[in-house]
């Protein structure tokens, strides 16, 4: 997982809570309001959050915590399963056996000539 710079989410973070004071000053202030959820997308993406409230969060846990245990808090290796392998491994193994074209008898769509049986197309028609 890659994180950015302390001191971009530091600035960032400040930007947050700069425009968050203009927007709760003035709720009617739609300029305000639309750079108060530019920052909070900002932080989104920087921390890898779907919600500004939770980007906030990570963004003052990462900058209060050391990258190992910011990483280790965040979930982000791989648990290891009782067998010895990772989830991430056996998720690869189970994509591996899938999308390889062939049809049950062991021959692709395309030495057969087109889609299968039942599914023509009506493009043009």
């Amino acid at each position: 997982m890659l994180l950015p710079a302390k001191n971009e989410v530091a600035r960032h973070l400040r930007r947050y809570r700069t425009w968050e004071r203009v927007m709760l000053a003035s709720p009617a202030d739609r300029a305000a309001r639309d750079s108060f959820e530019d920052s909070g997308y900002t932080l989104c993406v920087l921390m890898g959050k779907r919600c500004a409230r939770e980007a906030v969060a990570a963004a003052e846990r990462y900058l209060q915590t050391s990258l190992p245990a910011y990483l280790q808090e965040q979930g982000d290796r791989p648990q290891q399963e009782p067998g010895g392998k990772s989830r991430k491994d056996r998720a690869r193994k189970d994509r591996a056996g899938k999308g390889t074209g062939k049809t049950r008898t062991g021959e692709s769509r395309s030495a057969r000539g087109g889609p299968p049986p039942g599914r023509r197309s009506t493009a043009g028609l």
